[in-house]
């Protein structure tokens, strides 16, 4: 039987707790496909999963987007071959910091022309929870007035393109070292989080794309219209003070969806939206990745090298 190279966990805890395990290359079945994987991308469910905050069983491979080519098809994978480079968000329970993983249909487009696997693996958990975000819950449209805050990180940097590619107006919170970073990016207004206080600067919102939680988002109110929005990844809003302020608060957990990224591949290869990559390191070295993005500022995606 044909193995590779997994990271896994079989205990939860610290960056000690992951393991670079040899196991079975898994088969496709039916309209999925076996991805041989170039590159995948750190994200922070997977340090919340590894300390155990995330739920899950044991052992568990981390690990949900990915970039590569197509090793091996199931029976009703028709319009792909192998070699076909693609990328994908992946769904619960098959981790993509590995050699090879397995990616159905409804999880995967064709990677970007325009980007390395490198680039294209920054893209999919992160593009998928901005455009979601956005667009399904916070229903942003032309001419709108958005606030996102955390926008220099991995979901917020791909926000920012999203909201100014559809037309909105873009006020961001992040450190003022930053300010140069989201401005090129396209964002109308920064805020720096750390010497001003964002309700101050910016006002008349109709949506706050919350990244951050806690505070934050319980000062995100006085910012908004009456009928805005404020959508959360990291925490349920207040519904008292959604009704306080004339208002909606609604949380949103990212799911896969190939449409999407293939729409959010077409605006990559139109030059719409270009994600960046600050730092990458070998699969050898997952532990210092996820060390990094946890106890560090960092701009855009940190991406792990799994193949050339």
């Amino acid at each position: 039987m044909a193995t590779m190279k997994a990271v896994r966990i079989h205990t939860f805890g610290g960056p000690e707790a992951l393991s670079l395990d040899e196991v079975p290359v898994p088969h496709p079945r039916d309209d999925e496909v076996t991805l041989k994987v170039c590159a995948a991308s750190v994200n922070p469910v997977d340090y919340k999963t590894r300390e155990g905050s995330a739920g899950g069983d044991l052992p568990v491979t981390l690990g949900r987007d990915v970039s590569g080519v197509v090793e091996l098809c199931g029976t009703r994978a028709h319009t792909l071959k192998k070699g076909d480079p693609m990328f994908a968000m992946l769904g619960h329970g098959r981790g993509g910091n590995a050699e090879y993983v397995v990616v159905r249909a409804t999880e995967a487009a064709a990677k970007p022309e325009r980007l390395s696997h490198v680039q294209a693996a920054a893209v999919p958990l992160a593009g998928i929870t901005a455009w979601q975000g956005l667009f399904d819950h916070g229903n942003l449209k032309p001419g709108q007035r958005v606030l996102i805050h955390g926008g220099a990180g991995g979901v917020g940097h791909l926000a920012i393109q999203f909201a100014k590619t559809a037309g909105a107006f873009v006020a961001t919170t992040v450190a003022a070292e930053d300010f140069d970073f989201v401005r090129e990016l396209g964002a109308d207004q920064a805020v720096d989080y750390k010497n001003q206080r964002f309700e101050d600067e910016v006002g008349d919102i109709d949506m706050v794309f919350d990244l951050v939680a806690g505070d934050t988002q319980d000062r995100s109110w006085n910012v908004l219209k009456p009928g805005g929005t404020v959508v959360s990844t990291l925490s349920e809003p207040s519904a008292e003070q959604a009704r306080l302020h004339q208002a909606r608060g609604i949380s949103c957990v990212a799911e896969p969806n190939a449409a999407q990224l293939a729409r959010i591949g077409g605006l990559i290869d139109g030059g719409k939206i270009t994600p960046f990559v600050q730092a990458t390191y070998p699969l050898e070295e997952v532990a210092k990745a996820e060390e990094r993005l946890e106890r560090e500022h960092t701009r855009g995606k940190i991406v792990l090298q799994v193949a050339a």
